[in-house]
């Protein structure tokens, strides 16, 4: 099935979103991957995959809210170890999420990752 968006062709392509969803889950892996690897795959096919931008911002949000609360959350580890409880949760979060998000994506929704702070509209 193709929309006609402004003249342009778009494709739906459910499992390059699921792709892109799942790539967050690289810095589990490498340490880094999770914010470049998504960010490259929307730059390049946001105006070629239908829902790519909105899911892309939402992936891109999530990740830069991951790095920002984990920045916050080492001074507050002097506070009697809040920020140790606080960085078990972002791991959680920062894995399951994707997932969550990944079937949401396969099955045509719109992303929704809690605690998201939105940097992309």
């Amino acid at each position: 099935m193709e929309v006609v968006n402004n003249g342009n062709s778009m494709r739906v392509d459910n499992s390059l979103l699921v792709i892109t969803h799942l790539t967050q889950l690289l810095t589990y892996i490498t340490g880094f991957g999770g914010l470049i690897v998504p960010l490259i795959i929307w730059a390049n096919s946001k105006d070629k995959v239908v829902g790519m931008d909105e899911h892309g911002k939402a992936i891109i949000n999530f990740q830069l809210s991951l790095i920002i609360y984990a920045i916050l959350a080492i001074p507050a580890i002097l506070l009697l170890g809040l920020g140790i409880i606080i960085l078990i949760f972002l791991g959680i979060f920062g894995f399951v999420l994707p997932i969550v998000n990944a079937v949401k994506a396969s099955n045509g929704e719109s992303p929704s990752y809690f605690g998201m702070i939105r940097f992309l509209s």
